[in-house]
């Protein structure tokens, strides 16, 4: 009778295999991953006891919930380390993101100095942005001082802006955006009011000193609701219609006592608001789709042909009589060209950049960088013309901006709540 060979007896060693592998059972996932691992290894085999006759049902896990513990898998683990096999990295390395395989081994994406420091590219942003908007002011109101003529220098804030954009359109930086009938008409309410609000603008600082006309412009979010609640049918919650108080209160406290006060000036900054309030209706009708750069140069140029026709009417004759020859006689021709091409190019650069700035951050953060500008403005205005400003202007100022804060605050922070909510239903 032939003899019958105990599977316990069987010379499976020469394949260097434990007689676990030869079990019908299933064996988990993370134990074959160990198993694959045995197999590509080049080191000595590992050996397991003889498994008895009778094998029950293998579980990686004793009823009493201890892993089962082998001395050879421990002594191999223990000598190769913690690693996990290369192929379970490099998977989850790149589900991650973090880590990419490479020939010589494992190393990370290389970021740019942006993606390291974003913070610093913030901050940089916000601080050219007063920077720019700063030396503007000062550098347009030292013009008006010597050639008092606020439609044409506007004309010439445009115009520098518009050649910028095309030399800028020329090289592709940025690569210009077609555009169509249906997008210039949607593009042309705003232009005209941007022009108008300019305008508006540049004649009041051409008529009182730089920090009324600004004092007077931070009644701009009292419109902005208005308009929003009146004309468009928007909601006003409470909470911003009183926040809006200390804004109007300041604003009258500053204008009776200000000592370069004037009807013009005043007026001219009131229109400003309006303006941009009507500016600000529009440009939520106009989703053109493009992007900001393109938005604002397309704006520009409309803003430009809208500005020419009153500049050459009202103040024609007058430059063409003594405007031109007037200021060249103070300044000279070389500055007198000069301080124009300067403003023209801080206007434009200032405005660019308020627009890509506030696109990195929060409205939050928006919201106070807004208000923060303009008390830079006034503050650097009073110190470099020396403007004399009684106790009461000087009170009614800070009320007035800090009315401005706790209104922007309030509405960021409903805007926001307003889009957590857009975002939980959605």
């Amino acid at each position: 009778m032939a003899s019958v060979i105990s599977p316990v007896h069987s010379p499976i060693r020469t394949c260097q295999f434990s007689s676990l592998y030869l079990s019908s059972n299933k064996i988990s996932p993370s134990f074959a991953l160990l198993k694959a691992r045995s197999l590509s290894s080049k080191a000595s085999s590992l050996t397991f006891s003889p498994l008895p006759e009778t094998i029950k049902p293998f579980s990686p896990v004793e009823p009493s919930g201890k892993s089962l513990r082998f001395s050879g898998w421990s002594q191999e683990l223990r000598r190769r380390g913690s690693v996990e096999p290369p192929v379970a990295k490099a998977a989850a390395a790149d589900a991650e993101g973090a880590e990419i395989e490479s020939a010589a081994g494992y190393g990370k994406p290389s970021k740019s100095f942006s993606e390291k420091f974003p913070f610093l590219i913030t901050g940089f942003f916000f601080f050219m942005w007063y920077l720019l908007n700063v030396i503007f002011n000062i550098l347009n109101k030292k013009v008006y001082n010597y050639f008092p003529y606020p439609y044409f220098v506007s004309v010439i804030h445009l115009l520098v802006g518009v050649v910028y954009c095309l030399v800028s359109w020329s090289i592709g930086l940025p690569k210009r955006a077609p555009i169509d009938k249906e997008q210039l008409a949607l593009l042309t309410p705003v232009a005209f009011c941007h022009a108008l609000g300019h305008v508006m603008s540049n004649v009041s600082f051409a008529a009182v000193a730089v920090s009324f006309t600004h004092t007077i412009k931070a009644l701009e979010p009292f419109f902005n609701a208005s308009a929003s609640q009146f004309v468009l049918g928007q909601h006003i919650p409470l909470s911003l219609w009183l926040s809006l108080a200390p804004v109007v209160i300041g604003v009258s406290m500053a204008s009776l006592t200000e000592l370069s006060f004037n009807w013009l000036g005043f007026g001219s900054a009131m229109i400003s608001n309006i303006a941009f309030t009507y500016r600000s209706i529009y440009s939520k009708k106009a989703m053109t789709g493009m992007d900001s750069t393109n938005v604002y140069a397309y704006i520009s140029i409309i803003a430009l042909l809208v500005c020419i026709p009153p500049a050459l009417l009202i103040e024609g004759p007058q430059l063409l009589q003594y405007g031109f020859r007037d200021a060249i006689a103070k300044v000279g021709l070389y500055k007198f060209l000069s301080d124009l091409f300067w403003i023209g190019m801080f206007y434009h650069l200032y405005n660019q950049l308020a627009t890509n700035t506030l696109e990195r951050v929060a409205p939050l953060t928006h919201a106070v960088g807004n208000v923060l500008k303009r008390v830079f403005v006034i503050g650097f205005s009073i110190v470099v013309f020396g403007n004399k400003i009684s106790t009461q202007t000087g009170i009614g100022t800070a009320i007035a901006i800090a009315g401005v804060a706790i209104y922007s605050l309030i509405k960021a922070n409903i805007e926001e709540q307003k889009r957590a909510a857009a975002i939980s239903t959605s």
